[in-house]
């Protein structure tokens, strides 16, 4: 069981990365809005229920993961609600169960991020797309804790296909059959 940890800062083209790395590998998405989107719609973000439950709910899903072999890719920004030593308490579920985690860290400048913060796609989920909300959360978050990366990739260099085919040749990602959704 491969998890492909995949973070960067907002609008760094996780979820597109994603997606092409899903088409390449047949490894389910599990998007970190999720849980986030479900987690909102009762707790506030940052409350204590919502970091507990979020959590929660990330680590569940990729022990069961990794427990049934079913490999995964997950997306992640780092940002304060999390609490530290995620990364490391993600690697010890998973390998625990026999997987591994590949850390693959997307890269954005500040300007290509501002141009892509207002884009449409960023609605399917709620995701930040408020040009002013994302200095002011891009500047409080320097200090987050960053989780480590065993490969990085320039999004404004590379488009999502490249992205998807570094990453997979990078960790030599075995092909799988996707999951079927209903059974």
């Amino acid at each position: 069981m491969d998890l492909v940890f995949l973070h960067g800062p907002a609008a760094s083209g996780k979820l597109t990365v994603a997606r092409a790395l899903s088409e390449r590998v047949g490894y389910p998405v599990f998007h970190n809005h999720l849980v986030v989107d479900l987690l909102t719609t009762v707790f506030p973000f940052g409350t204590e229920p919502f970091i507990r439950l979020r959590e929660r709910m990330w680590l569940d899903v990729m022990t069961d993961a990794a427990r049934a072999e079913t490999s995964l890719i997950f997306t992640f920004a780092p940002e304060p609600t999390v609490p530290a030593g995620f990364a490391e308490r993600v690697r010890e579920a998973v390998e625990s169960h026999g997987g591994r985690v590949r850390f693959a860290r997307l890269l954005v400048s500040r300007s290509e991020q501002e141009r892509r913060i207002a884009q449409p796609s960023r609605s399917e989920f709620h995701k930040l797309v408020d040009l002013d909300v994302l200095r002011s959360v891009r500047d409080s978050h320097t200090a987050s804790e960053q989780p480590p990366s065993d490969v990085d990739i320039d999004t404004e260099t590379s488009d999502a296909e490249a992205a998807a085919k570094v990453i997979a040749e990078h960790f030599a990602l075995p092909r799988r059959t996707p999951p079927q959704r209903y059974a």
